[in-house]
């Protein structure tokens, strides 16, 4: 049996299993599997050239028995509905995971910002809202940014809600700029968030941060972030890596420097006093910590049994297949789930949601405050449901977070 890589199907085979152990009423199972709602939309955007295109989008509702969805929207030319119901149900798990009152959505268009000017995804930001401005809210429905788009992009999405609707609703959409009422703190937030659940580990593992080695596979927002912090720490950097190709330095890298180099260059390729590395092969480094923070699906059933690391912390979404897990258990290697790990970046939106319908806006210290709060128990309630059941870190996320969601649904009175 060939190894399954589609995201939806993965999400749903890793529910399946959740709901085994938690002995789950049917009716709920049945529920929790499929979307609440689907909306697909087809809408015009007129290109610099005169002509008029058209573009395929998507906003996917899984489920909102915890409280309004959650949930990016990604601009990317390969964009499918099974990513995006696969996301909208891993925003469901990582929002009921670290406790916070909402529930999950995803959101999707069909194109290739890089071959886009400024004004063409300006008119497209804005046609999607059109689109999809039914449906979202405040109290419904709260998009954010995610693969290729930007505070910009939801300062324009905003601005076209206000328009809709006739009145500004800053609540409506989170990873704004903050001019425009976005928080203190979101910049890093993936990134601090997944290091306050590392440092959890290491001490339930007795792995001292301080002198630990450290790999990140993709040195975007949430890998630099996380490589920065992480030295802060006390931990050394050995290898980072993005989409043309990694680095590598046993006596360590300046995680700031390559960042610099990066920005510079458009890749960490070629950093002064680095050796060359593969992606392929940053993931099988002897290292204390390794930090996925790029694609989904790096680790599978063809290199699971030689990854060396010691805990692996999923900044990224979906970079573990269920048969790796399994793998990665067997053989002791600490796997800290995606949707627990890089929670730190919904939960501030959270913050920022609160923010806007209160109208009071929190100084820098008190996000990462109350950030390190949340996400400390959360990781400690996911441990101690590891233990209990005798399941890998990822099954007992679910389990937690399904038992929630389900609790909900029954409250409500839905099953």
């Amino acid at each position: 049996m060939t190894e399954e890589l589609n995201p939806f199907k993965i999400a749903q085979e890793q529910l399946d299993t959740a709901a085994k152990l938690l002995k789950l009423d049917p009716a709920v199972h049945s529920l929790l599997r499929e979307p609440k709602r689907i909306l697909e939309v087809t809408f015009p955007v007129r290109m610099d050239n005169g002509q008029v295109k058209a573009f395929k989008g998507f906003r996917v509702q899984y489920n909102d028995a915890r409280g309004p969805c959650k949930g990016g929207i990604r601009f990317h030319p390969q964009e499918t509905i099974d990513t995006v119901k696969a996301l909208a149900a891993w925003m469901t798990w990582k929002t009921a995971c670290v406790g916070i009152p909402l529930g999950g959505g995803k959101g999707g268009v069909i194109c290739n910002p890089k071959e886009m000017s400024v004004g063409e995804l300006e008119r497209l930001s804005r046609a999607y809202i059109d689109a999809i401005g039914a449906i979202i809210g405040p109290e419904l429905d709260i998009p954010a940014p995610d693969v290729y788009t930007t505070p910009q992009i939801m300062a324009w999405m905003v601005d076209e809600f206000a328009k809709i609707r006739g009145y500004n609703a800053p609540g409506v959409i989170t990873g704004k700029p903050i001019a425009l009422g976005g928080s203190e703190g979101r910049g890093d937030a993936t990134a601090r968030g997944a290091v306050y659940t590392i440092r959890e580990a290491s001490k339930r593992l007795n792995i001292p941060l301080r002198g630990a080695t450290v790999a990140v596979q993709g040195y975007g927002n949430a890998g630099s972030y996380a490589a920065i912090l992480m030295q802060e720490m006390g931990a050394q950097i050995i290898a980072v890596s993005d989409s043309k190709g990694g680095i590598v330095n046993d006596k360590g890298l300046g995680p700031n420097d390559v960042l610099q180099h990066k920005q510079k260059t458009g890749s960490v390729v070629g950093f002064p006093g680095a050796k060359p590395i593969t992606n392929e092969a940053l993931l099988e480094l002897q290292c204390d910590i390794l930090v996925p923070a790029a694609l989904e699906n790096v680790i599978t059933t063809k290199n699971a049994s030689r990854i060396k690391a010691k805990i692996i912390a999923e900044a990224a979404n979906g970079p573990t297949t269920p048969e790796a897990d399994d793998i990665l258990f067997k053989n002791k290697v600490f796997d800290i789930p995606d949707f627990l790990c890089n929670a730190g970046g919904v939960t501030v939106s959270y913050f920022e949601w609160v923010q806007n319908i209160y109208g009071l806006y929190w100084p820098v210290e008190e996000v990462h405050d109350r950030l390190d709060k949340i996400m400390t128990k959360a990781f400690n309630d996911v441990w101690v449901m590891h233990t209990k059941h005798n399941v890998n870190m990822r099954m007992a996320a679910y389990m937690l977070s399904v038992q929630r969601v389900a609790e909900a649904m029954k409250l409500r009175g839905w099953v």
